[in-house]
């Protein structure tokens, strides 16, 4: 059954555990325009989502966001990882161009000196596509779909008092995640009874889920100086129990329903940051920030259960009920500039880099992973009491060449050249009353 599954059952362990791309920088244009450099400048409503303690320094307002995520890239195998020795199996299989639009609003009431926020924001969601075609040597020759989709939603109520000097923030982060991933379960079946398993087939194997999850931000914004600011950020690791059902039919060959609910709880992990913010001159600011997300401390193993009795039974035996991630700690490097031409227009442009988490022995084509270089650009209009936004960012990923990894006698990867680039681009209207 090993073999069968192929990690096909688990997979979805992953749902929320997003990185690199799948991370969003689109939370905010101003941010998006500035790399994401924006803990320390905080001056905007997306301060709820980068460092909610800026919410004190601003009057009250309404920012509507919304922005387009659209990956490309490429998988690229030999045919003989799979043990197709001859050529026609080879994969050189392209991302097909899908467009992820994610919406974003950001509420902020200001007392005096106490600001009331409320904000619904995608923080995380991309999604993966490939023709069947293209992957026939993973499935055994037979064509299947192959897709995920995964997006967080938060819902965020938070706090921010001013004690001048200092802002300290908190948020509670309310997390309802979605996760949906076709893919063949590939077996080789004995036909013709004589206890040798001989003929190799593929079923195709669909999984959909949510679930919520909760944790808080607490974070500080320091005024060290009057052209000089300190942000940090503190976001808790965040356990999201999802719920949902699993089709194979597969199982059916076994004597199980093709169907089954199931329960599993995954992790978005401890994040903190801290940002300088420097206005070196009238007109141009200067935002530097490092990030880190603690993915050893919340990606260890993951357990799938099943409401139906018999593939909790295969899963068990297999091992397929438990998948592995062992990602690492990841650090993200920050620049953002803002240049003020006119009081009312602002240009901005930024660069962060973005380290792969996942080891190459997890590697999967559904689940790009890889080292990113990232350049952003952004423009700002203000008129009256409205600002209008636009931002836009081109994601240089770096192509991973990986190796087949075996363990117990099984692959726990995708071997081969994976690459995913990323454009993505957003517009933001904000009203201050």
């Amino acid at each position: 059954m090993k073999k069968s599954c192929l990690l096909i059952l688990l997979l979805g362990s992953v749902a929320l555990l997003m990185a690199n791309g799948l991370s969003l920088n689109t939370v905010g244009e101003k941010a998006f325009g500035m790399g994401g450099a924006f803990i320390g400048q905080a001056d905007d409503l997306s301060a709820l989502y980068w460092n909610p303690a800026g919410l004190a320094n601003q009057g009250s307002g309404i920012s509507f966001i919304v922005a387009d995520i659209i990956p490309t890239g490429y998988y690229k195998a030999d045919g003989t990882y799979f043990g197709y020795p001859a050529e026609a199996m080879d994969i050189d299989a392209e991302i097909q161009i899908n467009h992820y639009v994610n919406p974003n609003i950001f509420i902020n009431h200001r007392i005096n000196n106490l600001a009331l926020s409320f904000g619904v924001y995608v923080p995380a969601g991309l999604g993966t596509e490939y023709d069947g075609d293209d992957l026939l040597a993973l499935s055994n020759g037979v064509k299947q779909n192959w897709m995920s989709k995964i997006g967080v939603i938060n819902f965020s109520p938070a706090i921010a008092y001013n004690f001048d000097k200092f802002q300290l923030g908190l948020a509670m982060n309310i997390m309802y995640g979605m996760f949906e991933i076709n893919r063949p379960a590939n077996i080789v079946l004995d036909t013709d009874g004589d206890g040798v398993e001989d003929t190799p087939t593929s079923f195709q194997y669909e999984e959909n889920s949510t679930g919520l999850g909760y944790g808080v931000t607490i974070s500080g914004l320091f005024h060290l100086s009057e052209n000089l600011n300190l942000g940090t950020s503190f976001r808790t690791k965040s356990t999201v129990k999802m719920k949902g059902e699993a089709e194979n039919d597969l199982m059916g060959l076994l004597g199980a329903s093709t169907k089954s609910d199931f329960d599993r709880e995954v992790a978005w992990p401890t994040w903190i940051g801290a940002g300088i913010s420097y206005k070196a001159c009238e007109k141009l600011t200067i935002n530097t920030d490092i990030q880190y997300s603690a993915w050893s401390y919340s990606s260890d193993k993951f357990v799938t259960e099943f409401d139906d009795d018999t593939w909790t039974a295969v899963t068990a035996a297999s091992g397929d009920d438990t998948f592995v991630l062992n990602w690492e700690d990841a650090i993200q490097y920050r620049l953002g500039l803002e240049y003020q031409i006119k009081p009312c227009l602002a240009l901005r442009g930024g660069y962060y880099y973005d380290p792969a988490p996942a080891p190459d022995k997890h590697m999967s084509i559904l689940f790009p992973s890889s080292t990113n270089h990232v350049g952003t650009f952004g423009i700002g209009y203000t008129k009256s009491n409205i600002s209008f936004d636009l931002a836009g960012e081109y994601l240089f990923g770096a192509e991973r060449d990986i190796d087949a990894n075996i363990e117990n006698g099984e692959m726990t990867n995708v071997p081969g050249k994976h690459m995913l680039n990323v454009l993505a681009f957003g517009m933001g209207i904000t009203y201050r009353y």
